[in-house]
Formats: structure tokens, sequence, C-alpha cells
């Protein structure tokens, strides 16, 4: 069994019983996580979860719904752009920076979602982690709080005027 600052240990016998892509959409100002499970990640998977947002309300008929996506595979670059524009017009995908995905609202749900349920990953069947995933999802919709915004234009000014005056300064 695992101790104070370490992990479990695995016996010799241990039988990997494959793996699961679980993908999430989080909605910063409803607080809402939207989740599926598939057998691996990709543009079909990706698709599926948008397909999965987009068709419920008030998505669907929203003038503009932002998609803050890293660089992952199947969603990098503009051909990913193009892609999730040609299967919804109101969507617009905004890649985080190279290295940056923790500014990704939904990565800070994935790593609560791994300390909380995923460490130790001790799980009978794939059936085990999918139905944990989902638990755990619906309990974290009804602690969680939709994300507002303080930092304005305004103090992104100050802020740039604060560096540019210290810049001048060290000149």
């Amino acid at each position: 069994a695992p101790k104070a600052g370490c992990y479990g240990r695995v016996e010799h016998e241990y039988q990997r019983m494959g793996a699961l892509a679980y993908m999430a959409a989080w909605d910063v100002q409803h607080a809402k996580v939207f989740g599926l499970c598939r057998s691996s990640t990709g543009i079909d998977s990706f698709y599926d979860l948008v397909n999965f947002v987009m068709k419920q309300e008030p998505y669907r008929s929203a003038n503009r719904v932002f998609w803050v996506t890293d660089n992952g595979s199947s969603h990098r670059g503009q051909a990913s752009i193009d892609r999730l524009k040609s299967w919804y017009p109101n969507a617009i995908q905004i890649h985080t920076p190279i290295h940056a995905s923790w500014l990704n609202q939904v990565e800070i749900y994935f790593s609560v979602l791994q300390r909380k349920i995923l460490t130790p990953n001790d799980f009978n069947s794939l059936e085990d982690l999918e139905n944990t995933i989902f638990d755990f999802q619906a309990e974290y919709e009804k602690v969680a709080k939709p994300f507002e915004w303080k930092f304005t234009r305004e103090d992104l000014k100050k802020l740039l005027h604060k560096f540019d005056d210290k810049q001048k300064m060290a000149a």
C-alpha cells in the first residue's frame, strides 16, 4: 500500500487493462464540464466532443462560441481552426501558446481529476475507470463556480506601462 509521499508498489502479476482517452470541454461562464471517453484521441474524437457541446443550447444558437485549445495533434494549427469553422460556423478556436496549456481552464480541471481520482491508477476495468471519471465530473460540477474575469483591459494597460517605465529607467 502507498505511504505518505510514496506511490503504491505494483506486483509483477500486474496486467494492463488498456487505455481510455477522456476529453473534456469546460464552460467557464456556467461552470459546466462536458466529457467523453473514447478508445483513442484524434480528429474524430475531438469532433465527437465538439458535436456533443455544440448541439446543446446555448451553444447551438450563440453568435460565437470560443474554443480555447492547447496544441494537441487533433486540434493544432490553421487546419484545425478551418475544420472547426466548417463543422460549426459560430465556433472560434483559439490556441494557447506552445507549452502554456496551463492557461486553458480545462487543464486545471484535468489536474484536479488526476490528483483526486486517477492517482493511484487502480481500476478493475476500463468501464470502472469510465464510471469513476463521470462520477467525479458530476460531483465536480456541484462545487464548481463560474470563472469571473477580474483583470480588465485597463489593468493590462497599467501593467504594460509599468513594465515600460521600468525598462526606460534601466536604460
